[in-house]
């Protein structure tokens, strides 16, 4: 009589056990996941809203209009960026229009802030946060001339 080959109970049941024990001891890594997915987003918001300054501010010194307090340039949707001394203001009007998707509706949201206090946080859309976590903040520099401060609040 030919003799079947295959796994008996008590191997799969220690080959489970092992699998068991190799996911407790791995999943802690993976399930911070999320917070570095939402940092690297709000790094890259980072870099939109630097590149966006630089290039409002050049639009604006080749307008002439670098010096103006409050000032304004033309975005490339057709709306008037807001600036002060050439940089894009700190409010929808200003560093909003100047990067793609910080408008409403977009996948930003205005936590706090306003160009009456100088400084502005995004965080994601949909989300509740309060200010100074999970959020890029722009804010206007007090020295005339200066590039706007951009600081990332990482998620926790």
């Amino acid at each position: 009589m030919k003799r079947q080959g295959g796994f008996t109970l008590i191997e799969l049941v220690v080959v489970i056990v092992i699998l068991g024990i190799l996911a407790v001891t791995a999943a802690p890594r993976f399930l911070n996941l999320q917070d570095d997915a939402r940092n690297a987003s709000l790094e890259g918001l980072k870099g939109a809203m630097a590149g966006a300054t630089g290039i409002v501010y050049g639009r604006a010194a080749i307008n002439g209009v670098e010096d103006a307090d409050p000032g304004a340039v033309s975005g490339a949707n057709g709306q008037d960026i807001a600036t002060t001394l050439g940089y894009p203001q700190a409010s929808a009007n200003g560093i909003g229009r100047a990067v793609v998707g910080l408008e409403n509706g977009g996948d930003w949201a205005i936590v706090s802030g306003s160009a009456v206090t100088g400084s502005i946080q995004y965080t994601f859309a949909g989300t509740t946060t309060t200010a100074g976590t999970c959020a890029v903040e722009y804010a206007m520099s007090s020295a005339a001339g200066s590039e706007p401060n951009i600081t990332v609040h990482e998620c926790n």
